[in-house]
């Protein structure tokens, strides 16, 4: 099984972001310039509000120390191509969305590795091994943000290419993903199964909650019914395949995967599930307005 995550996962990890990458433009960073104020909602409620929730809810559910840890990873990830499509499906702001997904995915390297070792402090206490903040950065590096760059430096060179092989590139994207869902499941099955009755009404609570927030606070922030919709999704869908990448980073690719993993596995199915009618809502709110490219 080590030999397996050593392998699939920072390699899938890896696709997935290049395939993000692929569907990126220069435009996308220029736009948080030219509408500074829609992405800094979307950016306080990934940073800032998305963590606090989570903190609370774990609390809440008095979720134990490995699984509490793995709950705190999922919510400092960024969104992921997940929420990009979601986005498109609910008629959103889909630039706000790329633009939000690529600028806090490259800025994940500087803020994951720090708020980690916080957590893994507060839960595990004087259990806790040390956290090679700077090993980890250096990982997400690697795994985030060069295969991101390719795919733009892609698209920019060489836009027709990538116009004919992003569709195939998007299909192995999500087959990685759910490859990854699989296996981490297998690796905890046991104690899937034992915490499912806590684990599963968490990870929903926590969905739905986020997603409400994220939309309420866009609203009361006076943003376009477009960009509402973007950010509370944003808000509510997070990168799964980050996480579970992530809880392999802190125990070694060569142990598998750890109960850290857990939460961000079942999280990357539950959001489909919980996220539908809260899409099919969204589209008969009716299409987004352009936004400025």
């Amino acid at each position: 099984m080590g030999t397996v995550v050593g392998i699939v996962l920072p390699l899938g990890l890896a696709f997935i972001m290049f395939s993000l990458g692929l569907g990126l433009r220069a435009s996308d960073f220029l736009r948080v310039i030219r509408e500074p104020y829609a992405f800094f909602i979307g950016a306080i409620n990934q940073v800032l509000l998305l963590p606090v929730v989570t903190f609370l809810l774990v609390l809440a559910f008095g979720i134990g120390p490995e699984l509490a840890v793995g709950f705190m990873i999922l919510a400092f990830c960024p969104g992921g191509v997940t929420s990009n499509i979601l986005t498109r499906l609910a008629r959103g702001d889909v630039a706000l969305s790329v633009s939000l997904t690529a600028v806090i995915s490259l800025a994940s390297m500087i803020t994951v590795p720090p708020l980690l070792a916080l957590s893994i402090g507060y839960f595990s206490g004087e259990a806790a091994g040390p956290v090679d903040i700077g090993g980890i950065a250096v990982q997400l590096f690697l795994l985030t943000t060069v295969p991101i760059l390719i795919g733009l430096t892609l698209h920019h060179f060489a836009p027709a290419l990538t116009g004919r092989i992003e569709p195939v590139v998007a299909q192995v994207a999500n087959a990685l993903f759910a490859l990854i869902v699989i296996v981490a499941l297998a690796a905890n099955w046991g104690v899937f199964v034992e915490n499912l009755p806590v684990l599963a009404p968490a990870l929903v609570c926590l969905i739905v909650v986020l997603l409400a927030l994220g939309y309420g606070v866009a609203r009361l922030a006076g943003l376009p019914d477009g960009q509402v919709k973007t950010i509370s999704v944003e808000t509510g869908i997070q990168n799964s395949t980050l996480g579970i990448t992530v809880a392999a980073m802190l125990t070694g690719y060569e142990a598998g995967l750890s109960p850290y993993a857990l939460p961000a596995a079942v999280y990357g199915i539950l959001m489909y599930v919980v996220s539908a009618p809260v899409i099919l809502w969204f589209r008969r709110l009716g299409p987004a307005q352009a936004s400025a490219a």
